[in-house]
């Protein structure tokens, strides 16, 4: 398809041909130029801070600390303050305006107000919803209501992982982030975890910024692609792309929104069961305390009654959905719709795996990418991978999928010396058996033997 400039049309690109640009794109890219109308761009600190007029809102603190192990959110502490004690605190006010940040002085410590909805966050506020506008980039009706906010400092970070769900829009408002994406085929050299677990995220067992190489040697192949996302700019992630994110300005506000794709459906089956297996072992664990291991985001370790409930309901869903697409004689295979991301504590029984119908999804348009002035493509960083060596010892390169989960809060060691015998002995860990049984790789064939074998049917 064509891409023709629109006549009388004073963004780069028509929501239309945006729908199609994000349709197609297979790497992230940066949009410029289509947001300069957006009231949204005015939410900075002290504009949203003027909004909430003093509703309290969770703070992740974190530590500013430069160690080989991820920064995990469950290695993190949390405080409730509003926007305003944030600007004390940024501005070093007294320890009496700054309220709960007092205790964490800014040269030790950052602070994140990150993954707020902005739905929740201004339920009184309905009207600040139109500020978003994300139907600019092909989304009718998509808002504020399907947004989430995130106000950081510098240094405040996510760790690396991907989303299971959907694809990403991230629009930066105030100062600066970087972003370290990772392909979906550098997977293996992420060494994915759900330990921190959480419903929707995978994270790499890896801190990608300063990487411990001899526990892991194959993030050596990882391809990096690196981009600093500046006010006005909008960045797409494409699904299932790792991405580690990072502040690097004294204050950071963006918004982003998950875009639902087709392939959502089959991935709550996987999800669900995923989260039937941690919790199971997890629980089954007596040398763990669940703060350890359950994400912050995560309202509690649900039982296996009620993890088993939502498998049924995601296979349902999909099964109803396969059965709509082969007696419309289209590809039984096809997927519908699915809400957009959500974590447990945000839902009621069961609601995230329900898919949603919708119209019929028209085919794919197959179009070269209009990468110019007004759509940059997020290129391979060649010289971030560079500066790391590979370990000297060879041998190294063999260590497994599943080991080296020191760096991954594990309940215990994967191998150990007698001191009796000197033989030496393995242990498994629950942590260790849990990364291989809820590898992303071993997740897609179990979603792809139950689905099958109730399609059958």
């Amino acid at each position: 398809m064509p891409f023709k400039m629109s006549i009388n049309y004073s963004k780069p690109f028509n929501p239309e041909e945006v729908r199609v640009i994000i349709t197609s794109l297979q790497q992230p890219a940066v949009f410029l130029n289509m947001v300069s109308d957006w009231p949204a761009l005015k939410w900075n600190v002290e504009h949203l801070s003027r909004l909430l007029n003093g509703k309290p809102l969770k703070f992740r603190i974190g530590e500013r600390k430069m160690t080989k192990v991820p920064q995990f959110e469950t290695h993190c502490e949390y405080i409730q303050a509003t926007l305003q004690e944030f600007l004390d605190w940024l501005h070093d006010e007294s320890d009496d305006s700054a309220g709960q940040f007092a205790a964490f002085p800014r040269s030790r410590y950052w602070g994140y107000c990150d993954y707020k909805y902005v739905a929740m966050i201004f339920e009184e506020k309905a009207e600040v919803f139109q500020d978003v506008i994300w139907s600019d980039f092909g989304f009718p009706g998509r808002d504020g209501r399907d947004s989430t906010l995130w106000i950081g400092t510098e240094g405040a970070n996510t760790p690396c992982h991907l989303d299971s769900y959907g694809c990403n829009l991230v629009l930066q408002v105030q100062g600066r982030k970087r972003w370290h994406l990772f392909p979906p085929e550098d997977t293996a050299s992420l060494y994915p975890t759900r330990i921190p677990y959480e419903e929707s995220s995978v994270f790499s067992s890896v801190n990608v910024v300063d990487p411990d190489l001899e526990h892991f040697p194959r993030f050596h192949g990882a391809k990096p692609h690196v981009v600093t996302l500046h006010p006005g700019e909008v960045l797409f992630v494409p699904r299932h792309w790792w991405h580690y994110v990072e502040s690097l300005d004294p204050v950071t506000v963006s918004i982003n929104s998950w875009i639902e794709l087709d392939d959502d459906d089959e991935t709550r089956v996987g999800e669900a069961l995923a989260r039937t297996v941690v919790c199971a072992l997890k629980a089954a664990d007596p040398h763990v305390h669940t703060a350890n291991w359950l994400n912050t985001t995560e309202a509690e370790v649900t039982s296996h009654e009620t993890n088993l409930h939502y498998v049924n309901l995601a296979v349902q869903a999909c099964i109803d959905k396969r059965k709509v697409c082969s007696s419309k004689g289209r590809n039984p295979s096809a997927r519908s719709l699915s809400t957009f991301k959500r974590r447990k504590c945000d839902s009621g029984d069961g609601a995230g795996y329900s898919a949603v119908a919708d119209a019929d999804p028209k085919p794919a348009l197959t179009t070269s990418i209009p990468f110019g002035p007004n759509l940059l493509p997020v290129v391979q960083d060649t010289g971030a991978t560079a500066k790391h060596t590979v370990p000297s010892d060879s041998s190294k390169a063999n260590i497994s999928l599943c080991n080296n989960l020191e760096a991954n809060n594990s309940s215990g060691k994967v191998g150990s010396n007698s001191k009796n015998t000197g033989v030496h002995s393995t242990t498994i860990s629950t942590d260790e058996l849990l990364n291989c049984l809820v590898h992303p790789d071993v997740i897609s064939l179990m979603t792809e033997i139950l689905l099958d074998s109730h399609f059958s049917h």
